[in-house]
């Protein structure tokens, strides 16, 4: 194809552009390394027809395989220097474990696997990937300087795709550099001839190291192979070599892991000029403990594969069955990548319209997930980082490594929108298992420096292994304690307990009581999530939970709260979601010197409790009650409890809630970009069945107050929240709060509202609050912070 800065020439049909007479592709060959070859790697070979040098900075060349699929992206090789006139320019792709000769010392190298048989090249002004699927959208690309289709290439320039490329066999234009825009006529089938810009041919150089030419060493196991760590990893999230066998790949031993998925990472202390390679890759042993020491140099034979800790997740570059050869101990390791601001990107991820971006060439410069990708495996280094997720029983926690990001009020990230995941977010783990790790909260420190491999797990994503960790400062994070209520306040909370039951330690029935005898001062009511039958995971068709409530009533009283009486509908058994056989649900607590509770018959787990219109304002057919049970968005789900209560002669409405989990949803750090939250479908179902549930109690009494609470299992700026205030019949009382405020939950690093209470119109006077004892510390009596809104009832008549 013509240069991008060539002038169009109409006679020649849409498709094509003008033909180039400097620069061009003169070779392309894909079969390196594979069976029957004699060269050891793929290459592409760039020739200058023009009478000046051509320079090459910032161009690049880019595969696409023949037949693209919607998932399929350009890969990228990034270019630099010129191409002399008349000159050649040899470009070296991806390596396999066939051959026996390497090619001339390349003039670039990259990592692309192209096919034997079928694909296409591109010669592009840029290194941004094309995005181009089709003959007529690359024609019209003005960027693409020259394009070569071959075997049964889509994209391709004029009539056909150059034929007859094979394992043996390179496409090659025909007659010296001329380009006529029509691969089928401009390139044939030769034996594959690479030159490079010297000049040499294989065997003329030293290109494989050792001067033989045959890229193995001989055999000689002290001797490096061709391949080394930036070959394996390449240019994207997936080697060029995946599932192919590579030798003597040297390194150095940077670390070594001797428990769970046991082995040890390698890094070439030599690293290449492109940010996109990591230098580094893990060495798995599997059950066997490794026989390498952290500075050993090392020279490790086997077979490269990407391993996916689960289906959504991105994959980890890993060598597998692996023999080594130790050459000397106690090398110096290769310096650690730095994280902080100036490096982390701001950008989170790269998007594939919900695809995977396995293939998307790396952009480390724009997007953190890249960043890291980029560092896959190699050291890593930060230094005094703040704590943003408590450590927790397997011995992590998370750091930020960008300070000023969406700091909270008491020290986390806040998770505030979808397109912002937060960049500095880490998970750190220790390689020392002999060591006592860090017990930290939120808003700790790590002070001095982390230091440790870079690896990736399906849980949280990214995370350094340290070698090295930073000592723990105590920033004497302190549980919170909210006001008591006013006289004439009625005080109404929501606590997710955690699957509570009757079998649980009493030392969880007393940290969980305290946090509502002291913490949240004894309101009075409180809306339960996860109480569960009275023998918990038991799965015998018990559904009562008296026992449980009995022991928990009774820890209160012991922590100085009132005698609570209780209210629930039992669960028809294992139809609530949850774990299987605990059958939770909602309860509420109330105290009857306070509040009391107006009971009406007929509520069960299958029976809808329905709004009358009275001469008094509306009342519940059945209290407590449920909302629209045989209502699908209920399925496999808990279904709201209704309760009708009365305080200083007003009725009040309070319906809790535990919407369904996110379970299924894909992970912020997964291949999969944006990722899918499919457990959204059920919640915003849930949602629409609530709200239509309140715009009925406002059209029996416009003035009815109104209180919804609980774990609704999504974010104040999610479908759900929007779908359940929809009308204006509910306000979301976490957007009262300072937005530094606003959250209830920690998840891998991000403090985020999963929890809420919202109030109909009528509660115009209230004081809500969270309170923060739980999902900030190390040690939790739930995973959840308990929330309050202290209503004053006298005030909203």
């Amino acid at each position: 194809m013509g240069l991008a800065s060539a002038f169009a020439i109409t006679s020649l049909p849409a498709a094509y552009a003008a033909p180039s007479g400097t620069a061009v592709i003169a070779e392309v060959y894909g079969g390196g390394g594979n069976s029957g070859a004699t060269l050891v790697r793929d290459f592409v070979e760039l020739g200058n027809a023009g009478s000046a040098a051509y320079d090459l900075s910032g161009y690049s060349v880019q595969y696409l395989p023949g037949s693209p699929s919607a998932s399929s992206q350009w890969q990228v090789t990034a270019l630099s220097g010129a191409l002399a006139p008349g000159g050649r320019f040899l470009v070296a792709e991806g390596a396999g474990t066939g051959g026996t000769t390497a090619p001339p010392e390349p003039d670039a190298t990259g990592s692309i696997a192209m096919s034997a048989t079928s694909g296409t090249i591109a010669l592009v002004s840029g290194t941004a990937a094309l995005t181009c699927k089709t003959a007529a959208d690359c024609a019209a690309d003005s960027r693409i300087v020259d394009l070569v289709g071959y075997g049964s290439a889509v994209v391709r320039e004029g009539s056909g795709p150059a034929a007859g490329a094979s394992n043996t066999a390179s496409v090659a234009r025909s007659s010296g550099l001329t380009d006529t825009d029509d691969n089928a006529g401009d390139f044939a089938a030769q034996t594959p001839s690479p030159v490079n810009s010297a000049g040499e041919t294989p065997g003329s150089g030293d290109g494989d190291g050792d001067g033989d030419g045959d890229g193995d060493g001989d055999g000689d196991p002290s001797t490096p192979g061709t391949v080394r760590v930036r070959d394996i990893q390449g240019t994207t999230r997936v080697s060029p070599l995946d599932g192919r066998t590579v030798t003597r790949v040297p390194g150095v031993v940077t670390g070594v892991r001797t428990s769970g998925s046991k082995g040890y990472w390698i890094q070439d202390p030599e690293a290449d000029a492109d940010p996109r390679t990591s230098e580094g890759v893990f060495v798995y042993t599997g059950s066997a403990d490794p026989a390498v020491a952290v500075g050993d140099s090392v020279l490790v034979s086997g077979k490269v594969s990407e391993y996916y800790p689960s289906s959504t997740s991105q994959s980890v570059t890993e060598i597998t069955a692996p023999t080594v050869t130790v050459l000397s101990g106690g090398n110096p390791l290769p310096a650690p990548v730095t994280l902080d601001p100036a490096s982390v990107p701001a950008g989170y991820a790269p998007t594939a319209g919900g695809g995977s971006i396995d293939a998307l060439a790396l952009e480390p410069g724009v997007y953190a997930q890249d960043f890291y990708e980029s560092a896959e495996g190699m050291r890593v280094t930060f230094a005094d980082a703040r704590v943003v997720g408590a450590t927790t029983a397997y011995d992590e926690l998370w750091v930020t490594v960008k300070p000023n990001e969406s700091p909270s009020a008491r020290g986390g990230t806040l998770y505030s929108s979808y397109d912002q995941p937060n960049t500095g977010r880490l998970k750190v783990m220790s390689l020392d298992t002999a060591a006592a790790f860090p017990v930290a909260n939120v808003g700790d420190v790590l002070s001095g420096t982390t230091t440790g491999p870079l690896d990736y797990s399906t849980y949280g994503g990214y995370n350094v292994q340290a070698t090295q960790l930073g000592t723990r400062v105590d920033k004497k994070l302190k549980r919170e304690v909210t006001r008591r209520a006013k006289g004439g306040e009625l005080a109404v909370a929501t606590y997710n307990v955690e699957n509570l039951d009757a079998l649980d330690d009493q030392g969880k029935f007393d940290r969980l009581a305290e946090g509502v005898a002291v913490s949240l001062s004894s309101p009075d009511i409180v809306a339960l999530e996860e109480i569960q039958d009275d023998n918990g995971a038991v799965n015998d068709g018990t559904v009562t939970s008296e026992a449980t409530l009995k022991r928990f009533t009774d820890a209160i009283r012991a922590a100085g709260g009132p005698r609570y009486q209780w209210r629930y509908i039992a669960p028809a058994n294992n139809q609530d979601g949850g774990e299987p056989g605990g059958n939770i649900r909602q309860v509420f607590l109330f105290n009857p010197k306070r509040v009391s509770f107006t009971d009406r018959p007929g509520g069960d787990a299958t029976t809808a409790t329905g709004v009358v219109k009275t001469r008094k304002g509306a009342r519940l057919t059945a209290s407590p009650g449920r909302i629209d049970p045989a209502n699908s968005a209920w399925g496999s789900s808990r279904k709201p409890l209704v309760g009708e209560f009365v305080f200083h002669g007003e009725t009040v409405f309070v319906i809790a809630n535990h919407f369904a989990s996110k379970g299924g949803d894909q992970p912020l750090h997964g291949r999969y970009q944006p990722p899918a939250r499919s457990s959204e479908t059920q919640r915003q179902a849930q949602a629409v069945a609530v709200n239509t549930f309140v715009k009925s109690l406002l059209a029996a009494d416009k003035k009815a107050k109104a209180v919804v609470l609980g774990d609704l299992n999504d974010f104040e700026f999610s479908p759900t929240v929007a779908a359940l205030t929809a009308g204006k019949v509910l306000k979301p009382l976490i957007s009262t709060l300072p937005a530094t405020q606003r959250y209830t939950y920690v998840f891998d690093g991000n403090a985020q509202t999963l929890d809420h209470i919202l109030t109909s119109p009528a509660v115009t006077r209230f004081d809500y609050d969270v309170v923060h004892i739980n999902a900030e510390f190390a040690d939790q009596a739930s995973d959840h912070d308990p929330q309050i809104v202290r209503i004053d009832v006298d005030g909203c008549r």
